[in-house]
């Protein structure tokens, strides 16, 4: 009932693709887990299909709730085909990213023609959640320009090129009765894109951003009137005094819909580290606003993530989400932690890696050292056998039971 009510009145989404074999639907909106999104796919230079269904694997191994194709280039559509198969979590997509890639790169070929066949293939093969770029509109691209570091986004400049090309509307915007059309005949959940995401700290939180979100809490309400399911993504980079503004402006604009963030990443000078960097916002953007996270790797701003790194990113976020989900007192969020506090106490090793968010590298790391310093059961190499307060605290207790003082 609480679902089916979230679900009816827009402040939850349900990405489910009928087309989509093997799914299994998670809920995104603030009266459930904060979920956290991986993104993987490759570029024009870099990386293919074996090495993407390892990021899969990866993502989903480390606990991503969602996966996004971002992959550009020839044959996208088996390249989807084959991740779809392999990822169980809704998948979605930037339909402007194959349209582009379709039109040989060249905004003069790209029309509002080849944008919906692109979206109708896409819904058809099953793809669950789609960014669409249709808030930014032709009157906020100058507003972009004065900006230190412009458009950032992707599909954000690849439209905002050809407004200024063709000085048209946003296509998108223009068809956005017909995108729903599609939409809704394939249960296609609408993810809103921000095209005008700050891409530093000196551009966050102004005219262009919020004129953009001005127009999704539009299209927010023309989705609902569609029957169509919708989702807002938000900012990228925000310095953190600014993270729960930025929270609280989008939930009024756009009527409670679920906000879908991208970090956000709180500085600009960590490259290498920005999985952090982004962790240390989401954590307040999930307490503030947020629903569902996307994930930002270490290899942020410096190139396609390795394996590896994918998962490094995956771990930071559902550690920023359960941490925000601790923080606004969702019904059973800590229970988690006070298993781990018992183990802890009991000095149950194999209890702790069964309840670590990543059990594996925890276990790892803690053989490591036991092996080189020769730690018992009772105690780690961190304060050594004597000088361990949670050893001799618990023996203390005993003491104090048996005395008859407790």
């Amino acid at each position: 009932d609480l679902v089916r009510s979230e679900l009816s009145s827009g402040r939850a989404v349900l990405p489910a693709n009928p087309s989509h074999a093997g799914l299994r639907p998670v809920v995104v909106g603030r009266r459930f887990r904060t979920k956290v999104n991986a993104n993987i796919g490759r570029s024009t230079e870099c990386s293919n299909l074996i090495e993407e269904l390892q990021k899969v694997r990866t993502a989903l191994a480390a606990g991503a709730d969602f996966v996004m194709d971002l992959s550009v280039g020839p044959d996208l559509a088996a390249l989807r085909q084959e991740i779809m198969g392999a990822c169980p979590v809704p998948l979605g997509t930037v339909p402007i990213y194959e349209a582009f890639s379709r039109a040989d790169g060249d905004t003069g070929k790209l029309n509002d023609s080849l944008l919906l066949k692109v979206i109708r293939e896409q819904a058809e093969q099953g793809v669950d959640f789609m960014t669409l770029h249709a808030g930014l509109l032709s009157r906020h691209v100058p507003l972009a320009l004065r900006r230190r570091m412009g458009i950032v986004s992707r599909g954000g400049v690849i439209l905002a090129e050809w407004m200024v090309r063709h000085r048209k509307e946003n296509p998108i915007y223009t068809r956005w009765d017909d995108v729903m059309e599609l939409c809704l005949k394939h249960d296609v959940t609408v993810s809103l894109g921000d095209g005008l995401r700050p891409g530093c700290l000196a551009d966050a939180s102004d005219t262009a951003q919020f004129a953009e979100l001005d127009t999704l809490g539009d299209l927010v309400k023309r989705c609902r009137t569609a029957g169509v399911q919708c989702m807002v993504e938000g900012p990228g980079h925000i310095p953190f005094h600014e993270i729960q503004m930025n929270m609280e402006r989008q939930q009024k604009v756009c009527d409670g819909a679920p906000f879908y963030v991208l970090g956000p990443v709180v500085t600009d000078i960590a490259p290498g580290y920005d999985h952090i960097t982004s962790s240390i916002g989401a954590t307040a953007a999930a307490y503030h606003g947020a629903s569902l996270l996307c994930y930002v790797t270490p290899a942020e701003h410096l190139g396609l993530p390795y394996p590896d790194e994918v998962r490094h990113g995956v771990i930071a976020h559902r550690i920023a989400a359960h941490a925000a989900d601790v923080a606004r007192g969702l019904p059973g969020a800590r229970d988690a932690d006070d298993a781990m506090a018992k183990a802890r106490m009991s000095f149950d090793w194999n209890r702790q890696f069964e309840i670590a968010l990543d059990g594996d590298t925890a276990r790892k790391r803690y053989e490591a050292t036991r092996k080189s310093s020769g730690s018992g059961d009772d105690h780690c190499s961190m304060c050594g056998r004597e000088f361990c307060a949670v050893r001799r605290s618990r023996d203390l207790a005993s003491q104090h039971e048996q005395s008859g003082e407790a």
